[in-house]
């Protein structure tokens, strides 16, 4: 039973004592339940009813009171053990933190200390300068020590370079090797058009290729970036360069510019006899062999199977079919009409054009292009080849292709009419670079194809490869996201 509301009880107890007052004489009226005397029946029972329930929840609230009392208690109790088990977890992940950069501390050292080991060992010594000193202390005479007033002012520049790569190990400079721009370098030293530390590091002068080619390629119109004095003698420095290699040009460029990011396209060509294309059941002689024109619309059309943007993940090596990088765009593939080179052979340039190419991928393109025409195999391993599997592709030699136009419409585009900087197409220097390409990088190729026959001796081994799945070998890991994030390195051309 609940008790009433305090406003009822109140009017009840002034109804009582009015009525009370208006009585003259009081009577004792003794009831079984009632407290209040002199009251009628109702009232009575109605007062009795409040108290009563007023007690009842006096005590019920009391009850509840002690219940709630021993609740929070308990409570209390439990979240203190709660906290005294969070404080524990907290000290003890602090330790295991403490723990993990000590032991990540002494990893980094370990590391650096490898890492420096190897810089000692593979350090790039082009030129050692104290030796050098000492040798020339020794005869009675010593370098010079550095004058600020001969410091020379150099710009950002664009090179435009010819070379033929038969007897080099590629362009890019490494140890030991003899390449391209090795001797580029030696030559700029020599003509102070670089300092001695930029020699040493050639970041220092943010020199920058526009393709990397691989060894026994050549290039036509190379083009590179570099920081170069205003004056230039290029007669005296072509003078002092191997007669493979020519610069014919220099362009004043923004300070920004870079030869490789910039480049918004490349075309290789690759000249190659046409016996090459002639069938795999019949024997041909490289001498004598003459394509017809039905011959050479195949090859035509099995060329322009590759335009388009595809995956060339078998193409190259080391790409897997996720990797964003191993899909490339090519504009156009195309093969010129026959003609004789002086020694009496036969041959077809086939021209490529695209975006970017990876390492040896116009090599292979070219190589299953001639396995198809051939009859090793068909153009459905062309097409299978641009899917998921992973197959076994030949790679043509390298002494055909030749590097042969880098362009930058882009650039041109934006800088090369705003009357400060000249737009990079090198038409000045074009008959100077033909002249070159036919004497040093066509004529080597005629001749080496004629004495030593390097495309005969390739087509025999095409009958080895499956041009099927391999086997042999696991494809390549593929990073996060389907495939490693492709960096400017990724994009190693020919």
């Amino acid at each position: 039973m609940s008790a009433l509301p305090d406003r009822r009880y109140s009017r009840l107890l002034n109804k009582r004592s009015h009525w009370c007052c208006s009585r003259k004489k009081k009577k004792k009226n003794h009831t079984r339940a009632g407290v209040f005397f002199g009251a009628p029946l109702q009232i009575q029972r109605s007062l009795n009813l409040m108290l009563f329930g007023h007690i009842l929840s006096s005590y019920t609230k009391a009850v509840r009171l002690k219940k709630l009392l021993l609740t929070e208690s308990k409570h209390c109790h439990r979240y203190k053990s709660f906290a005294a088990a969070m404080s524990e977890a907290l000290d003890k992940l602090e330790l295991d933190n403490a723990a993990r950069k000590a032991a990540k501390a002494v990893e980094d050292e370990a590391v650096k200390d490898t890492n420096r080991i190897k810089r000692n060992l593979k350090r790039k010594k082009w030129v050692d300068w104290k030796t050098q000193d000492d040798e020339v202390a020794a005869n009675g005479n010593k370098r010079a020590p550095f004058d600020p007033a001969d410091r020379i002012k150099r710009k950002k520049s664009a090179i435009l370079l010819s070379y033929c790569g038969a007897n080099y190990y590629g362009m890019q400079r490494n140890p030991g090797m003899q390449t391209i721009e090795e001797e580029l370098f030696k030559a700029m030293l020599k003509h102070k058009w670089i300092t001695e530390d930029s020699f040493d590091q050639v970041q220092i002068a943010c020199f920058q290729r526009a393709a990397r080619t691989d060894k026994g390629v050549s290039a036509a119109r190379q083009i590179c970036s570099v920081k170069l004095p205003e004056e230039l003698d290029l007669e005296a420095f072509n003078a002092d360069l191997p007669e493979q290699i020519r610069l014919f040009g220099v362009e004043r460029v923004t300070k920004g510019f870079n030869a490789k990011d910039q480049c918004n396209a490349r075309t290789y060509t690759y000249t190659l006899p046409t016996v090459a294309f002639a069938s795999c059941e019949a024997e041909s002689e490289q001498d004598t062999f003459r394509i017809t024109p039905e011959l050479l619309d195949r090859v035509k059309e099995t060329l322009k199977l590759y335009e388009g943007t595809k995956n060339f993940h078998n193409f190259t090596s080391k790409k897997n079919f996720l990797d964003p990088s191993a899909k490339r765009f090519i504009m156009a593939f195309t093969s010129s009409e026959p003609f004789q080179s002086p020694q009496g052979v036969e041959f077809v340039t086939l021209k490529v054009k695209g975006q970017s190419f990876m390492l040896h991928q116009i090599r292979k393109m070219v190589g299953l292009a001639i396995a198809i025409v051939r009859g090793n195999t068909t153009a459905i391993t062309l097409e299978r080849a641009l899917t998921e599997e992973r197959l076994d592709l030949p790679m043509a030699p390298g002494l055909g292709l030749v590097l042969d136009t880098v362009h930058y419409e882009r650039y041109n585009e934006r800088y090369g009419k705003d009357g400060i900087h000249n737009p990079l197409t090198w038409e000045a220097q074009e008959t100077q670079v033909q002249a070159f390409v036919e004497s040093q990088i066509f004529s080597q190729i005629y001749k080496t194809e004629a004495e030593q026959r390097n495309m005969l001796d390739w087509i025999g081994t095409l009958h080895y490869h499956s041009y099927d799945t391999r086997k042999d070998e696991p494809p390549p890991p593929s990073g996060p996201a389907g495939g490693k994030s492709s960096k400017p390195e990724d994009d190693n051309d020919e």
